[in-house]
């Protein structure tokens, strides 16, 4: 990997930590806003609903034209809109701005992960495209050792507006440098095929192409499954389980920091033994942390941080893989239209698990939620079904990749041939 390269992905990894910790930041926030503005569990898990539905609206309406614009020019568009967002999401003075804030900053927000993604599957081959998503998804891994530990402390110390004054302070010095540094991303301009396309023409060429549906309902079972346990994660460990509000940023600080390592070498690790495999392994080594965070009996806080430290490896882990199988689908022509349409399919079930989440969960006058145990079954059962989609995805693509490699080199075709 150039130095070039090097540097465009570090500042697609610093942008994608404060859009991801502007999410993050709202599940821990939940044992503040809720007796903050007096609302219900359900209340709550509308708040992060709404940037999800919001996100993916706007990513949807995106697929339609993304793929005429450099798509630089995009990101930077949708960027500056989501801090705009944050900004008001800081100034909020009632659950019903707050709400609002949440839909503006997800109208722009939904922009943003698909362009990176759209962006790093451009720049870098299939073959390593394993290491740059690696250093992608380690955002996550930043945002959870430093943002949301530090998100936590400042509303702790001060309120909860602070961390979005936060986010939006460290987003406005981040764009100068993407204006400065990132070169203009245009190459799929050039083959004189970029073109808006109608929603029937998008939705046709979807259901019409099998590797499509295959990516996108793996995209959906990631996204579900991750977060149907997420949004009240942190008020089980605080109002159940007993932990002060000084313990349960460790959950988040510690998983962050083994994942920040292990994110990289994951992606290494999928670009070497293949990415459909490790993604099953990693999957099948989920199930047994999830099932024990949703039904944790009373055990000592280590533990507890070596079992979500874990479960934050092998969940951030999958994601890898997947991302790389996924963004591989089609052509970088409709990359940004077919990543943009999956970026809003993730938002709407990422939106939807937490909304499932909530109508499960129900909160008792003290504060404790019940039936979050639910949650957890729910997504063992739905991360085992993107096994059996990742697997079919797979298939589909060496099917294809050994047809392209026939028509290009007909000659191996012959010799195939010859050897049977």
């Amino acid at each position: 990997m150039n130095s070039k390269e090097r540097i465009i992905l570090l500042l697609l990894s610093a942008l994608n930590f404060t859009h991801i910790m502007d999410f993050m930041i709202m599940m821990p926030l939940g044992n503040y806003l809720m007796p903050y503005f007096g609302i219900s569990s359900q209340q709550f898990s509308f708040l992060v609903a709404a940037y999800t539905f919001s996100a993916g609206a706007s990513g949807f309406l995106a697929a339609f034209f993304v793929d005429r614009f450099d798509r630089k020019r995009v990101l930077l568009f949708g960027y500056i809109g989501f801090l705009l967002g944050t900004i008001c999401c800081a100034l909020a003075p009632s659950y019903s701005f707050l709400l609002i804030s949440r839909i503006i900053a997800g109208l722009f927000g939904g922009l943003i992960g698909a362009q990176v993604l759209s962006i790093v599957a451009d720049l870098i081959p299939y073959e390593r495209r394993g290491t740059a998503m690696g250093m992608i998804m380690a955002a996550f891994s930043v945002a959870s050792v430093f943002g949301v530990p530090f998100g936590l402390y400042v509303a702790n110390h001060f309120n909860w507006h602070g961390p979005f004054i936060f986010v939006a302070g460290l987003g406005i010095i981040l764009v100068p440098l993407i204006m400065r540094h990132m070169p203009k991303m245009d190459a799929h301009l050039k083959t004189g095929t970029a073109k808006a396309v109608t929603p029937l023409s998008l939705v046709g060429g979807i259901v019409s192409d099998s590797n499509q549906l295959l990516a996108l309902g793996l995209s959906a079972c990631l996204m579900m499954g991750h977060f149907m346990i997420i949004p009240f994660l942190n008020p089980f460990m605080e109002f159940n389980m007993g932990f002060s509000k000084t313990e349960t940023p460790m959950i988040y600080m510690v998983g962050g920091a083994l994942t920040l390592f292990s994110s990289p070498l994951m992606g290494k690790l999928a670009d070497k033994i293949g990415k459909h495999r490790l993604f099953v392994i990693l999957v099948i080594l989920a199930v047994a942390p999830i099932a024990l965070i949703t039904n944790l009996p009373k055990i000592p806080f280590y533990l507890v941080l070596t079992i979500t430290g874990f479960w934050f490896i092998v969940s951030s882990g999958r994601s890898i893989p997947a991302q790389a199988m996924i963004s591989n689908v089609v052509p970088p022509e409709r990359r940004g239209s077919f990543m943009s349409f999956n970026s809003s399919v993730q938002q709407i079930f990422v939106g939807l698990a937490s909304v499932i989440a909530g109508l499960i969960v129900v909160k008792t006058p003290d504060n404790k939620v019940l039936h979050y145990e639910v949650t957890g079954y729910l997504s063992i059962g739905i991360i085992l079904v993107s096994i059996v989609l990742a697997s079919m995805l797979n298939t589909k693509q060496q099917q294809n990749n050994r047809l392209l490699e026939v028509y290009q080199h007909p000659e191996k075709e012959t010799e195939m041939q010859e050897r049977a």
